[in-house]
């Protein structure tokens, strides 16, 4: 299976996404397509053994649109940007000459109407001037006229087929009429040039404002784009050359100087500095960085000089995996955007429909063909289906680009309404609630000359030997009081027990047996009970304690814990007040696994859990079995529907619960994978953040709350929109078509409806661009 972002030109509304979406998915080999209007891109799985890319362009392009491979490069993007920019332009002059042709038209409608004099001559000539400004203004809107006439004939009618219907119905009826009288000698005519030309002076101005409001809703992504260092500084033969980006290749020596950027993600090989990694993780205090550290590219380097060995390029960096992460979530649609591209697919011959329906009810009511055929141009004008194309993912890109810029990656629109429903977080402890790195809390003294300086010396002197995570924790406590290391030598570890080695006490002559690790390390009922009644203590606080003892005989106790990060509470207390449960998955004991959860407000611990364990509990709390999951009925919960199946199936289901697992850990992934939404910490593997569907890259928990927040506050923009777009369209077309006649006498104008068609998707763009004022 292959995936791949290919940009697509060309299309004018929702039902160009459907055609497009719908026509690739009765293509042999395509497994999912998703078209994104706002963006223009299109987001391709499929099997390669059985369609090529080629043949896949082909059909998009068959269809009248021009389908490529999404820019990756700086220079592709640059080239797709200044497109864009050459489109943009094109549209723009294009409204102007309309509305300069259409002026003439304009002035002998409107003229008399508003009692501005008509001369004489002009008058004369006011058929020969309307028809040809009119021919004018249509020579100038021609790429909308030969967009509609092809989705006819296609059988596949969008916006620019309503539009195109309605201007030729206006236009060529009009040009009938005029050649009639030319034998007739008839001066009075009820002619329509004007409503063409409105209409389409209208419908270019709104595509020109929709492309400009379009283009300000990928603004994060210029901006992270835009993120990254032009050219860098390597070491080649012993000089400094300055190269542009393009031309580092990996393990060139680069050199970063204070004020500089880091162009690629390294590896600090020389150096200590402060480095800024907000534009990364969104964190405003810079970061300590020195030998052997891991620096990010597009980061600022804020004071010493970094000599940094270049690790990943171009689209491997960080920065770039961000991009994509962002685009491909822009691409990608949520159940609500897949319901109004159904809508959108039946929208257009539906309003084509109603509009003869109209126009044949109209006739048959007795009133003249010209009545009848303004009620038909109007309905086919009013109609608006971009707007409901717009709706969700102009919002989509405003959100997903508001996470990015504080350092929360959403992978997926998928992700954004499953966060906005969450009934359950489910947290791991180590790495994700904890820091991940323990830390010495307590040294007790057992026996007289065994002080609290002389056990860590004691303890470091044997440790330092160790590769185990916890001796690590007492080095660093030792180098930190400055504590000198006793001299050892047997060294000996006993997996699963501790570690034992030979040193010479003070007072003594002759080298002594030394044991540092669990209860284990000793003999059996070597351990008093007031030592135990210590040790006891100190694991009830969800303290790891170390026994070390001299001659089989205990002199002292080292405690360890692994610290709570610093907002770990504060985002507890914020889920909690916002309506969602939370519980703690751990392969801990439960002691520790209680004691931690009772320091930040967690009453749901599910203690010394298996990696497929921790998979089967989200799957448990899905379903709703509470109870099986406290009794670990095992086998019931393992024979649960399976996995993931998606929201659209199962929230309709009134027991299933939708459930977030935050985890950091290889084995967090089956969890992550298995939960409704999966986030995973920006430190962690790169499995968990393979696996995750939001991406923490702060790492700082309470981004699980402002994820949450503003997926909400998404949803709520795109139901907006898609409201505004639907009631439009339900209250619009109605009035088009003549129903308030009957009371009022009042009929819409075709002109009028073209003004509101070209300004509802404007709108509903507008509100997505109000995002911008957010703040989290």
């Amino acid at each position: 299976m292959k995936h791949i972002s290919i940009s697509i030109s060309g299309m004018h509304c929702a039902s160009c996404v459907a055609n497009i979406e719908r026509t690739l998915k009765t293509k042999k080999g395509i497994i999912n397509i998703n078209v994104n209007l706002a963006s223009e891109t299109g987001l391709i799985e499929y099997d390669s053994a059985k369609i090529s890319l080629e043949k896949i362009f082909a059909s998009i392009n068959s269809l009248g649109y021009k389908a490529q491979p999404a820019a990756i490069s700086d220079s592709e993007k640059n080239v797709q940007e200044k497109r864009k920019e050459q489109q943009l332009l094109t549209q723009k002059l294009r409204f102007i000459l309309s509305f300069l042709a259409g002026l003439p038209v304009i002035y002998l409608i409107m003229g008399p109407m508003l009692g501005i004099p008509v001369p004489a001559f002009v008058e004369k000539q006011n058929f020969l001037i309307q028809i040809i400004f009119a021919s004018i203004v249509i020579l100038f809107s021609w790429p909308i006229w030969k967009s509609g006439a092809k989705s006819l004939i296609a059988l596949r009618p969008g916006m620019d087929s309503m539009v195109f219907l309605g201007t030729a119905a206006a236009y060529f009826y009009s040009l009938i009429l005029v050649i009639i009288s030319l034998f007739t000698k008839n001066s009075q005519l009820e002619l329509y040039f004007e409503s063409a030309v409105f209409i389409l002076i209208f419908v270019s101005l709104g595509k020109y404002l929709e492309a400009l409001t379009k283009g300000k809703t990928g603004t994060a992504i210029k901006k992270l784009m835009g993120l990254g260092a032009k050219e860098a500084t390597v070491l080649r033969k012993g000089k400094e050359i300055k190269v542009p980006i393009k031309e580092v290749v990996i393990g060139d020596i680069i050199l970063v100087k204070p004020g500089e950027k880091i162009p690629v993600d390294g590896e600090v090989l020389d150096g200590y500095s402060g480095v800024d990694e907000q534009a990364i993780t969104g964190e405003s205090i810079p970061v300590e960085k020195k030998k052997g550290d891991k620096v990010i590219g597009a980061t600022i380097n804020k004071t010493g000089v970094l000599k940094i060995k270049a690790t990943h390029i171009g689209v491997d960096t960080v920065l770039s995996q961000i991009v994509k992460i962002v685009e491909e979530a822009i691409s990608s649609k949520t159940p609500i955007q897949e319901l109004a591209d159904k809508v959108s697919y039946y929208f257009a011959p539906g309003v084509m429909i109603v509009a003869l329906i109209a126009f044949i009810i109209w006739i048959t009511l007795g009133q003249p063909f010209a009545f009848a055929l303004t009620i038909f141009v109007s309905v086919l004008i009013i109609a608006c289906p971009c707007a409901m194309g717009l709706a969700t993912p102009t919002a989509v890109m405003m959100g997903t680009g508001l996470a990015a810029e504080q350092g929360i990656l959403i992978k997926s629109s998928r992700a954004l309404e499953a966060a906005q429903k969450i009934d359950w977080v489910v947290f791991d402890k180590t790495g994700t609630l904890t820091k991940g790195e323990p830390k010495i809390t307590n040294i007790i003294s057992i026996k007289k000359h065994y002080d609290q300086k002389y056990l860590l010396g004691i303890a470091y002197g044997v440790e330092k030997n160790s590769e185990h995570p916890l001796a690590s924790a007492i080095v660093k406590e030792a180098l930190r009081q400055n504590v000198t290391p006793i001299e050892i030598s047997g060294f000996v570890a006993h997996p699963g027990k501790g570690v034992t080695a030979f040193f010479t006490p003070v007072g003594s002559k002759e080298k002594t047996k030394v044991a540092i690790g669990t209860k284990k390390i000793l003999p059996q009922n070597s351990i008093s009970v007031e030592t135990m009644l210590k040790i006891g203590n100190l694991e009830r606080q969800g303290k790891t304690t170390m026994i070390i003892a001299v001659d089989n005989e205990i002199v002292g106790l080292v405690s360890l814990a692994d610290t709570l990060k610093e907002n770990s509470k504060e985002a507890i207390l914020e889920l909690k007040r916002a309506g969602i449960k939370v519980a703690m998955l751990t392969g801990d004991n439960k002691t520790v696994g209680d004691a931690i959860a009772s320091q930040i407000g967690i009453t749901d611990v599910f203690a010394e859990m298996l990696p497929d364990q921790k998979a089967l509990t989200i799957k448990a709390l899905q379903f709703n079995e509470f109870e099986n999951l406290k009794l670990g009925n095992w086998d019931l919960i393992k024979n649960l529907p399976a996995g993931r199946q998606g929201l659209k199936l199962e929230i309709s289901n009134s027991h299933k619960r939708v459930v977030a697992m935050v985890g950091d850990g290889i084995n967090d992934s089956p969890a992550l994978a298995q939960a409704d939404l999966g986030i995973a910490m920006g430190a962690g593997t790169d499995i968990a953040i393979e696996t995750g569907d939001i991406i923490l890259m702060k790492n700082d928990l309470r981004d699980v709350v402002n994820a949450i927040k503003l997926s909400r506050y998404t949803i709520k923009k795109i139901k907006q929109n898609l409201f505004w777009a639907f009631i439009y369209n339900v209250v619009g077309i109605p009035i088009a078509a003549g129903i308030l006649y009957s009371v009022t006498g009042w009929l819409l104008s075709p002109s009028i409806a073209a003004a509101a068609m070209a300004m509802s998707s404007v709108s509903v763009v507008a509100n997505s661009l109000s995002m911008r004022r957010y703040k989290l």
